[in-house]
């Protein structure tokens, strides 16, 4: 319940970004440059007099775009593999697990640089590079899922009524598959947000002078011992979004999956 408070209000949060900023979060004023918190501007402002509350909120934005954008991407591509993978066996599994392993075996950080290295800076590219290196557990779960349920009673007797295997997968395994994998999908957002947030804290995710989490903490780093607000500021609601997502992820698999009590 709690996860799902949070993720709510940041949803409102980022729907309504205009109306509850109180500056504008790009506007600089240099005389204003590492103001303290206070009545003026909530969160302070930064090196350059921008109001850090407002960057955080309209930063709220980029935020839910990456995780929602790259769950779109990868949810559909793991399903498929996987329920395909699982279901035809023999050298197609093997193939698909093989290419699977590669990708699992490196860490998701480390893939997800070097497809930035290839792709360039920038928020497109690196909703690229995340979703690359973030589909492969999808399509382990859903195998695992497949696996169990190419041989069931259900199944068979579609097959014995000259269903196709397209039908088969299509119609009843993946329904069946999906309340594992959006859990799945849902406990992977956090993994997505500190991804995001680690290749804009180096630079190669969302530019300047966007309003991105991890941005935000690399430009204040350099002030963060006078500025402690700089850093704190953005930090707090990666750990915080991050961990509700963890705890919504919790929540659904209670609800949608009831074996795993």
């Amino acid at each position: 319940m709690a996860g799902l408070i949070v993720i709510g209000t940041l949803m409102i949060v980022a729907l309504f970004a205009p109306w509850i900023a109180t500056h504008d979060p790009l506007a600089q004023d240099l005389s204003a440059a590492l103001r303290m918190p206070g009545a003026q501007n909530w969160f302070g402002t930064d090196e350059y007099g921008r109001d850090v509350f407002s960057r955080l909120v309209y930063g709220s934005r980029i935020t839910l775009y990456i995780v929602m954008l790259v769950t779109v991407i990868v949810g559909p591509i793991g399903l498929l593999i996987g329920t395909v993978s699982g279901y035809f066996g023999g050298w197609v599994d093997s193939l698909f697990m093989r290419i699977t392993d590669i990708f699992i075996s490196f860490p998701s950080l480390v893939l997800a640089l070097a497809f930035i290295a290839a792709l360039g800076p920038g928020l497109e590219h690196a909703v690229i590079a995340i979703a690359l290196t973030a589909w492969p557990p999808i399509a382990r779960l859903a195998r695992a899922e497949t696996l169990s349920l190419r041989n069931a009673d259900f199944v068979v007797a579609v097959k014995l009524q000259g269903a196709s295997a397209v039908r088969v997968i299509g119609r009843h395994i993946i329904p069946m598959c999906l309340s594992s994998v959006i859990i799945r999908l849902t406990m992977n957002m956090a993994s997505i947000i500190l991804t995001a947030a680690a290749l804009g804290f180096l630079g190669l995710g969302a530019q300047a002078p966007l309003p991105e989490w991890g941005a935000m903490i690399s430009s204040g780093r350099r002030y963060m011992l006078e500025s402690w607000w700089l850093v704190a500021a953005p930090g707090a609601p990666i750990m915080l979004v991050s961990l509700a997502f963890n705890l919504l992820g919790d929540g659904l698999r209670d609800v949608l999956d009831p074996r795993s009590e």
